[in-house]
Protein backbone atom coordinates (compact mmCIF):
# COMPACT_ATOMS: atom_id res chain seq x y z
CA UNK A 1 0.00 0.00 0.00
CA UNK A 2 1.33 3.72 -0.79
CA UNK A 3 0.41 6.77 0.95
CA UNK A 4 0.61 10.07 0.06
CA UNK A 5 0.73 12.80 2.28
CA UNK A 6 0.65 16.40 1.58
CA UNK A 7 1.08 19.13 4.60
CA UNK A 8 -0.56 22.33 3.74
CA UNK A 9 1.16 25.45 5.95
CA UNK A 10 -0.98 28.26 5.58
CA UNK A 11 -0.17 32.12 5.18
CA UNK A 12 -1.02 33.79 8.15
CA UNK A 13 -5.26 34.31 8.18
CA UNK A 14 -5.87 31.95 5.13
CA UNK A 15 -6.20 28.90 6.83
CA UNK A 16 -9.83 28.61 5.88
CA UNK A 17 -9.23 29.38 2.29
CA UNK A 18 -7.10 26.63 1.88
CA UNK A 19 -9.46 23.96 3.55
CA UNK A 20 -11.65 25.25 0.72
CA UNK A 21 -8.94 24.94 -2.30
CA UNK A 22 -8.12 21.77 -1.23
CA UNK A 23 -11.82 20.71 -1.29
CA UNK A 24 -11.86 21.84 -4.53
CA UNK A 25 -8.73 19.93 -6.00
CA UNK A 26 -10.78 16.71 -3.98
CA UNK A 27 -13.38 17.31 -6.28
CA UNK A 28 -11.41 17.60 -9.48
CA UNK A 29 -9.58 14.59 -8.56
CA UNK A 30 -13.51 12.97 -8.49
CA UNK A 31 -14.33 14.31 -11.89
CA UNK A 32 -11.03 12.77 -13.24
CA UNK A 33 -12.41 9.44 -11.62
CA UNK A 34 -10.13 9.76 -8.81
CA UNK A 35 -10.11 8.73 -5.33
CA UNK A 36 -10.76 12.29 -3.02
CA UNK A 37 -8.94 10.91 -0.19
CA UNK A 38 -9.06 12.15 3.40
CA UNK A 39 -8.91 15.64 4.40
CA UNK A 40 -7.86 16.86 8.26
CA UNK A 41 -7.72 20.00 9.65
CA UNK A 42 -5.45 20.89 12.55
CA UNK A 43 -6.92 20.47 16.10
CA UNK A 44 -3.92 21.26 18.18
CA UNK A 45 -0.27 21.15 17.81
CA UNK A 46 2.39 22.74 15.68
CA UNK A 47 1.68 20.75 12.15
CA UNK A 48 0.07 21.75 9.20
CA UNK A 49 -3.37 23.61 9.03
CA UNK A 50 -4.89 21.31 6.68
CA UNK A 51 -3.11 17.42 5.60
CA UNK A 52 -4.38 15.86 2.72
CA UNK A 53 -4.33 11.83 2.41
CA UNK A 54 -4.69 9.03 0.01
CA UNK A 55 -4.04 5.41 -0.36
CA UNK A 56 -2.97 3.41 -3.26
CA UNK A 57 -3.08 -0.32 -3.47
CA UNK A 58 0.26 0.04 -5.85
CA UNK A 59 2.68 1.97 -6.77
CA UNK A 60 1.01 1.25 -10.28
CA UNK A 61 -1.98 2.64 -8.96
CA UNK A 62 -0.17 6.03 -7.37
CA UNK A 63 1.69 6.65 -10.59
CA UNK A 64 -1.53 6.13 -12.48
CA UNK A 65 -3.20 8.74 -10.23
CA UNK A 66 -0.11 10.86 -10.46
CA UNK A 67 -0.37 11.26 -14.42
CA UNK A 68 -4.14 12.01 -14.29
CA UNK A 69 -3.49 15.04 -11.98
CA UNK A 70 -0.60 15.96 -14.60
CA UNK A 71 -2.56 15.78 -17.20
CA UNK A 72 -5.62 17.96 -16.11
CA UNK A 73 -5.23 21.68 -16.45
CA UNK A 74 -7.97 22.05 -13.99
CA UNK A 75 -6.08 20.28 -11.15
CA UNK A 76 -2.81 21.80 -12.58
CA UNK A 77 -4.80 25.46 -11.95
CA UNK A 78 -5.93 24.03 -8.55
CA UNK A 79 -2.19 23.35 -7.52
CA UNK A 80 -0.69 26.94 -8.37
CA UNK A 81 -4.19 28.14 -6.88
CA UNK A 82 -3.16 26.26 -3.63
CA UNK A 83 0.42 27.43 -3.47
CA UNK A 84 -0.16 31.18 -3.81
CA UNK A 85 -2.06 31.02 -0.26
CA UNK A 86 0.80 28.52 1.61
CA UNK A 87 3.82 29.57 3.57
CA UNK A 88 5.08 25.95 3.49
CA UNK A 89 4.02 22.76 1.31
CA UNK A 90 5.49 19.12 2.00
CA UNK A 91 4.14 15.84 0.17
CA UNK A 92 5.57 12.60 1.46
CA UNK A 93 4.84 9.37 0.16
CA UNK A 94 4.91 6.25 2.19
CA UNK A 95 4.95 2.48 1.70
CA UNK A 96 2.53 1.23 4.38
CA UNK A 97 4.43 -2.43 6.23
CA UNK A 98 3.42 -5.30 8.27
CA UNK A 99 3.89 -3.13 11.91
CA UNK A 100 5.89 -6.52 12.86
Amino acid sequence: MIVEATNYFAREGLADTVLDQRRKASEIRRSLGLKPGLILVKLEGDGPDVRWECRFASRDAYDADRAARAASPDFEEARTAMHRLLAKFERHVSVETDGG
